[in-house]
């Protein structure tokens, strides 16, 4: 007999299962320094090379009205020198070392990043912790790094229609929740801020109770704790700033947004409110532990449930959308926002085909969502995802930087440091029920947040803007 899609994709589980588990991860250390600095140490010697990341719990967030974007800006500002690296000299050392370097800000998180021969590790620990211990710059510096971070704000969200859209439809899908700020900042906080700004903000937060130090790759553990109490040890423990909660209300009705660009093509996109992961999620054979008893497994399947639709060539909404003379998109898409320090979103969205409008496009993902709602997802679609993610997060490994980054963001989101691996398994055993039951959930038009890209053409007399020289870092 002919074997069946879904019996191949079956057998396949537990072969790449059985290959996952003969590489048996090396094991990950963590301890906290005197002044509650978190380090985390996960050794793979498989190359002569490390990732040394410092992570800071603090992102777009934490800042108030008024000063949006100074997470970012601060980030900027991390490179500009302290009292014994001039402004620049950072990235040149770490050149020198025959490294490479970088960082992020997100909504949660600061990053900071070099990946450097292993035998080098010492010399960006020095630098790093000389940084975050005693950053300072002069006035000067900020007033052309602000103008840097205003033309990165042009390039990246203000000559982009979409991008505009989205700042635009975050600032409406949530209402008490700092989700509701871009992290880049409004360009009129960056137009009013001060250096001053930024050196308060770098004062309250970046203290080493709300940091950690994550290093991965050819390393010890106990010459790594050596080196983090020698150069991060020093550093004066201070109160980590309280948080006071923002939650965000219950959402009680659809919102829309309409919104003018200068694009050829229409966009539509649909943000529903969502349950997000929690650690408690992942932890509950930890005694003493107790997950929610209500909808704990709800964001797997939802996740689950992303990936049937948009998780592989082929899935549902390209056969359905994006195939055969009748299509409708010449894109479609879905996204689950698993967890976060804040509230979450599940996203379908879409770019009409020629002809069709974006009312069509929207009308057709919602329809994806019903027929899973209805009838469920076969064993080979579930099969499938789950042999793609376990496949994934094998290969994906194989990185040093990018198992320091999975590690520093389980710490940021409070997660156990096996999470992706608790993920994992949990992932595998989420049922066709439990995604048609999340399907039939949460795609009400009362928890939707709606918007349209209306393309509008280019002004007779605008002329686009030339191509900036001004170098970012990122």
């Amino acid at each position: 007999m002919k074997p069946t899609f879904a019996s191949i994709f079956a057998a396949a589980v537990p072969l790449i299962l059985t290959a996952a588990a003969a590489q048996t991860p090396p094991k990950v250390e963590q301890f906290t320094l005197s002044n509650g600095l978190t380090v985390i140490v996960k050794p793979d010697r498989r190359a002569p090379t490390a990732a040394h990341m410092l992570w800071v719990r603090v992102g777009s967030m934490d800042e108030v009205d008024g000063t949006t974007g100074v997470a970012h800006v601060l980030e900027h500002m991390m490179f500009k020198g302290s009292a014994t690296v001039k402004p620049g000299e950072f990235s040149r050392r770490v050149a020198a070392l025959g490294g490479r370097e970088n960082a992020f800000t997100s909504t949660d998180n600061t990053g900071y990043y070099q990946q450097i021969p292993s035998g080098k590790l010492e010399d960006v620990m020095r630098l790093e912790a000389d940084r975050f211990a005693n950053n300072q710059w002069p006035d000067d510096e900020f007033k052309r790094e602000i103008e840097v971070v205003k033309e990165e704000r042009r390039s990246r969200t203000e000559e982009s229609p979409r991008a505009l859209m989205a700042e635009a439809a975050g600032a409406i899908t949530f209402t008490a929740s700092p989700y509701r700020r871009p992290v880049v900042g409004w360009m009129s906080d960056l137009d009013a801020m001060t250096a001053q700004d930024a050196r308060d903000f770098y004062k309250r937060w970046y203290v080493p109770g709300n940091a950690a130090v994550v290093v991965a790759g050819d390393v010890d553990v106990a010459e790594v704790k050596r080196l983090a109490e020698k150069y991060y040890g020093p550093m004066a423990a201070r109160p980590v700033p309280i948080r006071k909660p923002r939650d965000e209300p219950e959402q009680t009705g659809m919102r829309r947004l309409d919104f003018k660009g200068v694009a050829s093509q229409a966009y539509v996109s649909m943000a529903f409110k969502v349950p997000k992961l929690l650690a408690a999620d992942l932890t509950d054979d930890v005694p003493g532990n107790t997950p929610r008893q209500s909808g704990s497994r709800d964001p797997l399947a939802l996740t689950v449930l992303a990936a049937v639709l948009d998780g592989y060539s082929g899935a549902r909404l390209n056969r359905a959308l994006e195939q055969g003379d009748n299509r409708v998109a010449d894109s479609a898409g879905a996204y689950n926002g698993l967890s976060g320090r804040g509230p979450q979103l599940f996203v379908l969205d879409g770019v009409p085909a020629a002809g069709k409008t974006a009312a069509q496009v929207a009308s057709a993902l919602r329809e994806q969502v019903a027929l899973v709602a209805k009838n469920g997802v076969s064993d080979a679609e579930l099969s499938r995802v789950k042999t793609q993610w376990i496949a994934s997060e094998t290969y994906k490994l194989d990185g040093v930087f990018n198992q320091a980054r999975e590690l520093g963001s389980n710490w940021v989101t409070g997660m156990p440091l096996d999470a992706d691996t608790r993920l994992m398994a949990q992932l595998r055993s989420v049922t066709s029920a439990e995604v048609q039951a999340v399907a039939s959930k949460y795609f009400g038009d009362d928890q939707m947040t709606q918007a349209v890209l209306l393309p509008q053409p280019l002004e007779p007399n605008r002329k686009p803007r030339a191509a900036s020289t001004t170098a970012t870092r990122h």
